[in-house]
């Protein structure tokens, strides 16, 4: 009787069903993005700021003023002394001393001899009209940090999902958690953009990041599953492309919409639309097989047959459970054997630090000033020829060369960049030129390592769950090593890291690098 595979072969392993749902699924790759890295601009600090002072806001309702004549008379009456953004003066107003039209008139330097800056208690003005979780939540000064723990938190929920849904998935089936997922991170979205403080926000931000990770999980299992193992390596890396496409668009959206709320709305409903592939995209057979569900895995690949203008054999219709070898790996297979340990160690290791690097790269944009829509988009653009690279050299150079080659040249271009603001300034250039052209060459080798990382992870058998769980490993450290460049000594030992990951890559022995490595390990 025949496989799987050769049942797959016959109804047409990518003909127009298998693009279809191809196409469809890799759009889960936009979203996801966004969720990954829209905290660049839903947390983006405000340029101009200053403290409340109840004496100017009490003259700007009795005078009508605007939001800049406030903002103008509130820096008047502070830089009489030294402005601050973080400390504000208890300016105490007298009403026979001032009027609508001089209302600060009678302050002189003398007004302040006897007082001193306090720190801000009665919040914030803001003047810029974008506004950003930092102006809705006060999330300044002081309470900046609170911005990197909510990224953090979301990374967390990045690690939850890894654990849970993945074991959901290969129990109730990718397609049953897929819906599941799109549902609960459109509903978690939702709440975020209407939350009423930031430990709402922070609740269903980690919410989000669960369903989310669920999201992008199963749609890339899906994508690899419903396609034959020929066809595997080129969706496993083009899927990906989706999401850096995501990245290329996030920019735009921000720029066009000048509230976070909008921007978190308009990044999270899509979720929704995905539920309508109830209708458009069937369970995986190869896992209703591994259930013992080989009567509704055979109806679906008679439909997939008739889509793809193909007829499948009469005789096809007694493939059972037991013609079709299928292994259901557990976590237990990873350490089984020492070369399968050696394996699975060093690539927990790759996916810590490629987590780290990649994601510390997209949100160092946000502390850089300039025109972040700008840099964010070119930033985003030039990922996508590291995709083009992939797919053309990984049948010549295999897998592993490929992998540590493209991680030894970024942690290089790390390393290099660690220095430059030292080197900037002895050969005089300007800072943005120099930055540019070597963060494009962080982004594109990171990238290209980073696919690679998911095809050696994904593609090679491993259960749904692990990859997911070793990289919100390494994500959830991220914004603490980006904050504010605080621990930047960190940042470089990561660097360092990032180096000895290439080296540590080439120990990892294939004994064909063109097989399943899940497959081979397993037969030491």
């Amino acid at each position: 009787m025949p496989s799987f595979d050769e049942v797959l072969k016959q109804a047409g392993d990518f003909g127009k069903f298998q693009k279809k749902a191809f196409f469809l699924l890799c759009q889960t790759g936009i979203t996801f993005s966004f969720l990954f890295v829209g905290i660049v601009f839903l947390g983006r600090a405000p340029e101009q700021y200053w403290c409340r002072i109840p004496c100017v806001s009490e003259l700007k309702k009795q005078c009508e003023w605007t939001l800049e004549e406030e903002y103008n008379i509130t820096i008047q009456a502070s830089s009489l002394v030294n402005f601050s953004q973080c400390e504000g003066h208890d300016i105490k107003c007298n009403d026979t001393r001032h009027n609508c039209t001089y209302p600060l008139a009678h302050l002189t330097n003398n007004n302040f001899t006897g007082e001193s800056f306090t720190t801000c208690q009665d919040g914030w003005l803001f003047k810029k009209p974008h506004s950003t979780i930092a102006s809705e939540y006060d999330l300044v000064c002081d309470n900046k940090w609170i911005i990197d723990i909510t990224q953090s938190i979301l990374n967390i929920g990045f690690l939850v999902g890894g654990f849970v849904l993945g074991y959901a998935a290969d129990r109730f089936g990718r397609i049953t958690i897929y819906l599941f997922s799109c549902f609960g991170a459109g509903l978690c979205g939702l709440i975020v953009a209407f939350a009423p403080n930031i430990v709402v926000f922070s609740i269903f931000r980690f919410l989000q990041g669960i369903f989310g990770k669920g999201t992008w999980m199963t749609s890339f299992v899906l994508v690899t599953e419903l396609v034959g193992s020929n066809h595997r390596r080129v969706v496993g890396i083009v899927i990906q492309m989706f999401f850096t496409l995501g990245v290329v668009i996030l920019p735009g959206i921000a720029y066009l919409i000048p509230t976070w709320q909008g921007i978190q709305l308009v990044t999270t409903l899509p979720n929704f639309l995905f539920l309508l592939y109830y209708w458009l995209v069937p369970e995986s057979p190869r896992w209703l097989i591994t259930r013992k569900k080989a009567k509704k895995a055979l109806q679906i690949m008679q439909s997939v047959a008739k889509e793809n203008g193909r007829n499948l054999p009469v005789h096809f219709s007694e493939i059972t459970v037991s013609d079709e070898d299928v292994r259901n790996p557990s976590l237990f297979d990873l350490v089984r054997t020492p070369q399968m340990r050696k394996f699975t160690l060093i690539l927990m290791y790759a996916w810590f630090t490629s987590a780290v690097v990649y994601q510390g790269l997209v949100l160092r944009l946000g502390l850089i000033k300039g025109n972040l829509y700008l840099e964010f988009f070119i930033s985003a653009v030039i990922e996508l020829p590291s995709a083009f690279l992939i797919l053309a050299t990984i049948d010549r150079l295999g897998r592993r060369s490929l992998f540590a080659s493209g991680t030894l040249v970024a942690g290089v271009a790390c390393l290099i960049t660690a220095f430059l603001p030292e080197v900037i300034c002895r050969l005089k250039l300007r800072r943005f030129e120099l930055l540019r052209l070597f963060e494009i060459f962080l982004l594109v080798t990171q990238l290209a390592q980073h696919f690679c990382l998911t095809w050696l992870l994904s593609e090679s058998g491993f259960p749904i769950d692990f990859s997911s769980q070793k990289v919100a490993r390494g994500e959830h450290t991220t914004p603490g090593c980006c904050n504010r460049h605080k621990y930047e000594s960190v940042a470089k030992c990561l660097n360092f890291g990032h180096v000895i990951m290439g080296n540590a890559a080439m120990v990892v022995s294939m004994k064909n690098d063109h097989t399943s490595l899940f497959s081979v390990l397993l037969q030491l």
